[in-house]
């Protein structure tokens, strides 16, 4: 393959996980407002882990793991994807997807604390500063009173919080765990068993479960959507990033996709951007500019949308 070709490759891989990615907080809102939020990504992740199989027995990959890999997958499914996804789509009900999108940028904040609280990790003295600007940033995004005052806002915030707590440690976990070699196959069994579980937590909450031939038009087209690009496409893109490119050039996707969420927000939804909002994002994303400073947190970020 040519220079001209790989080139190609790097540039169309970027518009994955900035774009595709960014978008997944719109489309996750346009779905949530017709279907359960627990139903709607337990379809979307095993639907995905099930072409992400079929896929793998057609290129001959070899989809066999040991038991303790079946169970680690479970675990970091269930942490990314069952609690880390599944409750941010809950939380959309409530709130705005840039909104969202702009709470959960601090994520390489909560990754970076726990990882000092659990493992002792010494924190560099330009994170020191990010810390201190990420909180600042939140302060201003949640300190607004027009946007809080909304009816079910403070329990859509809560929660994402609950999610980023989820993916931090789930993103320490995996770092040591024993997992599969291949990250296809590896995707795979996360996706699925992560759908599995959301399954079981929808039927705890009685969500009511509906074929997707009854589902609207709009919502038919954002699940296709989301299970090709935001699940498939863009993840297999981050990880062909991680070998092409350095990680810190695959976490610029951290400011990115926030920025790209609000705008689609505005423009599709018309969700409000205020001038408040605005600055706590310039904060904020400064913030984990310098978390991310010769960190390589790209590899937390797999399974973040």
């Amino acid at each position: 393959m040519g220079k001209s070709s790989n080139s190609t490759l790097v540039v169309l891989a970027f518009f994955a996980i900035y774009v595709i990615w960014g978008s997944t907080y719109l489309l996750n809102k346009i779905a949530v407002t017709e279907l359960p939020p627990f139903m709607l990504a337990s379809f979307r992740f095993m639907t995905a882990g099930i072409l992400i199989f079929v896929w793998a027995r057609v290129m001959k990959i070899p989809l066999g793991i040991t038991k303790k890999q079946l169970w680690n997958t479970f675990l970091a499914g269930f942490l990314f994807l069952s609690i880390g996804n599944g409750l941010a789509v809950w939380a959309l009900r409530y709130l705005d997807s840039g909104f969202a999108a702009l709470e959960i940028s601090a994520q390489p904040l909560v990754i970076l604390l726990m990882m000092w609280i659990l493992q002792g990790k010494r924190i560099q003295p330009m994170s020191i500063i990010g810390v201190i600007l990420g909180f600042v940033g939140i302060y201003l995004l949640i300190g607004q009173q027009q946007i809080i005052a909304k009816e079910g806002t403070l329990i859509g915030v809560i929660m994402i919080f609950v999610c980023m707590l989820s993916w931090a440690y789930a993103s320490i976990f995996v770092s040591r765990a024993d997992l599969p070699n291949n990250y296809f196959v590896n995707t795979g069994y996360q996706m699925f068993t992560g759908g599995l579980a959301l399954a079981g937590m929808s039927i705890a909450f009685k969500e009511e479960w509906s074929s997707p031939l009854a589902w609207s038009g709009n919502v038919q087209l954002v699940m296709v959507l989301l299970v090709l690009f935001g699940s498939i496409v863009a993840f297999t893109s981050f990880n062909y990033l991680l070998k092409a490119v350095s990680p810190e050039k695959v976490a610029t996707s951290t400011y990115v996709n926030p920025i790209v969420a609000l705008i689609l927000g505005w423009y599709f939804l018309d969700e409000q951007i205020t001038p408040q909002s605005i600055l706590a994002a310039v904060i904020l994303l400064t913030g984990v500019y310098f978390i991310n400073t010769k960190r390589k947190l790209a590899l937390f970020e797999r399974f973040k949308r």
